[in-house]
């Protein structure tokens, strides 16, 4: 099948058609503006194209290494973007902003098709030089666009869809354009999203390469958008100068560019100290805490952290970042292990306590330790103090989720990549996870959730201390201490046959249970010093909210105590914190939701009971007869369907996310079901 779809004159006319109509018939006002340069400014001809220029092989070099930090950014995320779309007819295209073609990940043998048209490294796709097109068109309309078919201004590139959007460098300058180009017949709008998405990476990325000596700040007005691609991303300098912004950091703070907020001090932002702040994240194991916008009212919530280098991580990046489709969730980090997590960790439990000590005897022989407890728990934060007080504490801390890891990038993920393995591969290869980890710390979490082909290889890596690249001979020796954690039963899978049985003893030359939030005896000061973490110095809480803290069962343990207190201290805006603040707790503690088993009460005998204001016990109770009345109301087939979904619930903890996995919905998807149900969601996950 050939590139072109319309026969010549046929789409010529056309576009002189519109372009005389003044758009009229157009649709599209920027294809019909950009056709209207291509004949006005250009003197382009729809059926007389010319030839595309290419650069000569030194000029293209040159090109390429002055633009190689944006190279080295985007070559990862554009492989994964093609990865995604999983459509063999298609290529992901970055060029510069003179149009210059830098770098393109596709099939080899849509490469090969596309290359004598100009789709390939060197040759320039501005609209001077190839007309309307997806690369040239985004370039000087400095916007998204997408280009059908019929909407290329020449003949010979009808027969291709493409949608590109700009890449802006942390200086606010546009520095490239991404680009699909394809065969699809359809627009494809959720292409244009996937793109800006992948440009925010990008962009992120960039910061974090440009400068690399800079405090990193993370905020949003919501708390579950930091670490995502919604936050916005700040540089600062050592005296506390912001030096560069990303495009939603300009949008929350309501600025038209970076030049409106370069120089400027953090406490020109917010209404906090970059001092307080680094010390306020260090509390709360960086997790987001409450700051508000100075001289206004407007709450966020961010995460300050010091300089990759001066960390001594090897790599700046964000912990968790989420995307729609497959693929999309970088699941391993290698971030500085904050010298508080041991605190955080233990506090004055004495079983956690008695643990860290064991785990930290049986580490430095090089013994892998198996940490179990559930959602919540705070495994990885323990893991992390371990590391702390071992042998190899200067070294690298690694965690890996295993229930993430996108199946396509598990192997690159991990053991890493020579130069040349597959298409799209960067330049110098990449080094995988666990060569990361070399001379420090592994932490496997969810090693449960492992996919069963990739635990073989797993423990071949694992006896043997060796790894080999994806594409390379030769293998490579790494020493590392090893932790691993899960909240399933493992021996339970391997009866099922989902876990390898040899992995397991493996893994568990130790095995700690951790225990959860319920059994601990150091709530009370737990709940004082995670409160700080979220709410300041000043936060409090009356005697009223502090016993019903302290007699919730806590179901998603500390996570959902983070949860809780972080929007008590929203709510309260700077006030004590009341049972009024705390309006979850109330329904579940009034209602009897969700009460601990009897044998777990038991270590709650010696609280004292909680007193809840009256308003919060008649709300729960009138909360409760609607939803009992409600619930009456279902037919037989909606009233049965309630039923199971509340065993399964019960069955993941009420955890949503690994309900809605175990179902193969979205969490929006189960959430309105719960609601369609008045399945009533008491508590954070």
């Amino acid at each position: 099948m050939g590139i072109s779809l319309l026969s010549t004159g046929q789409h010529a006319e056309r576009v002189f058609d519109v372009v005389r109509s003044g758009f009229e018939d157009g649709g599209n006002d920027v294809v019909a503006r950009s056709w209207r340069r291509c004949l006005d400014d250009y003197l382009l001809h729809p059926d007389r194209p010319r030839d595309l220029r290419s650069l000569e092989a030194d000029a293209l070099d040159d090109r390429l290494q002055r633009m190689s930090t944006l190279l080295d950014c985007a070559r990862h995320e554009m492989s994964t973007l093609f990865q995604q779309l999983a459509d063999q007819e298609s290529a992901v295209v970055l060029t510069d902003t003179d149009g210059v073609i830098l770098h393109m990940v596709a099939a080899s043998a849509f490469a090969e098709e596309i290359a004598p048209m100009g789709l390939r490294p060197g040759v320039v796709w501005s609209e001077t030089e190839a007309g309307t097109n997806g690369m040239g068109t985004c370039l000087a309309a400095a916007c998204p666009v997408a280009v059908r078919r019929e909407d290329h201004f020449y003949t010979q590139f009808t027969g291709l869809t493409c949608s590109a959007v700009p890449v802006y460098h942390p200086s606010g300058e546009m520095v490239a354009v991404l680009d699909v180009s394809s065969r699809s017949t359809l627009m494809q709008q959720h292409l244009l999203v996937l793109l800006g998405m992948t440009a925010r990476m990008i962009e992120n990325r960039l910061i974090d390469q440009c400068f690399r000596d800079a405090y990193p700040l993370h905020f949003h007005s919501r708390p579950e958008f930091v670490y995502t691609l919604h936050e916005g991303r700040l540089a600062v300098s050592d005296d506390g100068r912001i030096l560069a912004a990303n495009r939603s950091a300009l949008f929350q703070l309501g600025l038209q560019s970076v030049a409106d907020i370069q120089g400027r001090r953090v406490e020109d932002i917010f209404q906090t100290s970059q001092d307080d702040l680094l010390q306020r994240s260090s509390l709360s194991s960086f997790h987001p805490v409450v700051t508000y916008r100075a001289h206004a009212s407007h709450r966020f919530f961010a995460v300050m952290r010091r300089p990759a280098q001066e960390a001594g991580a090897a790599q700046a990046s964000t912990p968790v970042i989420q995307a729609p489709g497959p693929g999309r969730a970088l699941s391993a980090r290698t971030v500085p292990a904050p010298r508080s997590a041991g605190a955080v960790a233990t506090m004055g439990d004495p079983l956690l306590a008695r643990n860290l000590a064991v785990a930290r005897r049986v580490i430095a022989r090089q013994t892998p330790v198996l940490l179990c407890g559930e959602t919540g728990s705070g495994k990885e934060v323990f893991a992390r103090a371990v590391h702390d007080g071992s042998p190899h504490a200067d070294g690298a801390f690694v965690a890996i989720n295993c229930a993430s890891l996108p199946e396509s990038l598990i192997e690159s993920e991990l053991f890493g990549y020579r130069a040349g393995a597959f298409t799209g591969a960067q330049r110098n290869g990449r080094r995988g996870k666990i060569l990361q980890a070399d001379g420090g710390t592994l932490f496997l979490d969810e090693i449960g959730d492992m996919p069963l082909e990739l635990q073989a290889r797993l423990l071949r890596v694992l006896e043997e201390r060796q790894v080999t690249p994806l594409g390379a001979e030769e293998t490579l020796s790494v020493n590392f201490q090893l932790l691993s954690a899960s909240h399933r039963d493992l021996q339970e899978l391997i009866a099922e046959g989902r876990f390898r049985e040899d992995l397991y003893y493996r893994l568990a030359g130790v095995e700690l249970r951790l225990p959860a939030l319920r059994e601990r005896t150091d709530r009370k000061e737990l709940i004082r010093s995670l409160l700080v973490a979220e709410g300041g110095a000043e936060a409090a809480l009356s005697a009223e909210a502090e016993r019903l803290l302290m007699a919730h069962p806590w179901p998603g343990n500390v996570r959902q105590l983070r949860h809780v207190l972080r929007s008590a201290c929203a709510l309260a805006d700077a006030e004590l914190i009341r049972p009024e603040h705390l309006p979850s707790l109330g329904r579940a503690t009034a209602a009897r939701v969700a009460w601990p088993a009897a044998e777990e009460a038991e270590s709650l005998a010696e609280l004292p009971a909680p007193i809840l204001p009256a308003e919060v016990v008649a709300t729960a109770a009138a909360e409760e007869a609607a939803t009992a009345a409600a619930v009456s109301r279902l037919n037989p087939i909606l009233a049965n369907e309630r039923q199971v979904l509340i065993k399964l619930l019960e069955h993941h903890r009420w955890n949503v996310s690994n309900v809605a996995k175990a179902l193969d919905v979205s969490r929006n998807t189960l959430y309105r079901k719960l609601h369609k149900l008045h399945i009533q969601i008491s508590h954070a996950e």
